[in-house]
């Protein structure tokens, strides 16, 4: 559980450190926004998708 929580911790980090280097979670191109009036709707389906692949490869590589 120890182990666990520690590749947790850095996962969130690195991910932290990403978002402060200024990679654009939030505005990759299959990510939408609807706009009307007063009304906003956001699908984040590039994000989705990328966060999809990264947990997927890194729940691989902890099975390992």
């Amino acid at each position: 559980m120890g182990k666990l929580l520690v590749i947790v911790g850095l996962i969130t980090a690195a991910i932290g450190l990403v978002v402060m280097l200024g990679f654009p979670f939030g505005r990759l191109p299959l990510d939408f926004t609807f706009r009307r009036g007063n009304a906003t709707f956001y699908f984040p389906l590039g994000t989705s998708i990328l966060l999809s692949i990264l947990l997927t490869l890194a729940l691989a590589l902890l099975r390992r």
